[in-house]
């Protein structure tokens, strides 16, 4: 398949996960803006059709500049991938407003005006796909992360409702729910479960590749070759779903 032509953005796009994805698009001809806070990160892993560009997704001006920046330099996003996020665990009688709210603006607040702007390009278009990088937590509940798993289910529900909006369209929008991924994320999570465990970073990290039905963490490579099927020939009618890639059953 050939992705000549489409110019994709994907939020997060410096590590992990988004960086797969990026990765997968450029390689089949897109031209690729990824995004993330520290342009240091996205300036090296940048080039062969990859551009980075810092911006903040919690900023509602910052979203609506640098994506109008993006368009005005690769032409209208076609493919919006709403990858940017952060997972932490904490008990709800123990978590402030502060965790609550900076939770809820990175995962859910700016996956909505990454989509809404990307939407004011693809509008202008005749083929869009639209991707929420969601998690095993928005289709059931992750023990220990109760706002995690309330921003994944919400993000999982702004993308079935876009799924309605332009039912009968060219446009398609889907969301990838992955269990445990081997990325930054995971070990950041190993110390901090570590400590509220009261356990071995080895043990945390033992809990969480449990949590995946088949045993071990999932390669982020994995994940992008769900989101390059999802904008490719043959996924026309994939619209509204939640694709869990976990291992196994949920």
């Amino acid at each position: 398949m050939t992705l000549t032509g489409k110019h994709a953005l994907v939020t997060g796009g410096g590590t992990g996960i988004g960086l797969a994805i990026a990765r997968a698009y450029a390689a089949a001809g897109a031209k690729v803006t990824i995004t993330g806070r520290r342009q240091e990160v996205l300036d090296e892993v940048s080039g062969d059709g990859i551009f980075g560009m810092a911006m903040d997704v919690r900023d509602e001006a910052d979203v609506i500049e640098k994506t109008a920046l993006a368009v005005d330099a690769h032409g209208p996003i076609q493919i919006c991938v709403a990858n940017a996020g952060i997972a932490e665990g904490k008990a709800l009688h123990k978590m402030d407003m502060e965790f609550w709210r900076n939770m809820m603006a990175t995962n859910l607040d700016g996956a909505f005006l990454t989509i809404r702007e990307s939407l004011k390009s693809m509008h202008g278009t005749d083929w869009g796909r639209v991707i929420s990088i969601a998690s095993i937590a928005g289709v059931r509940g992750l023990p220990g992360a109760p706002c995690y798993t309330a921003t994944k289910h919400g993000l999982i529900g702004l993308t079935r409702s876009l799924s309605e909006d332009y039912m009968g369209t060219n446009f398609t929008f889907n969301a990838i729910c992955p269990g445990y991924v081997d990325t930054p994320i995971v070990d950041r999570n190993v110390t901090s479960i570590a400590k509220r465990a009261g356990v071995s970073e080895e043990k945390a990290l033992e809990i969480m590749v449990g949590m995946n039905r088949h045993k071990r963490l999932i390669a982020p490579e994995e994940i992008a070759s769900a989101a390059m099927w999802l904008v490719g020939p043959g996924s026309e009618s994939v619209n509204g779903q939640t694709l869990e890639i976990a291992g196994g059953q949920m």
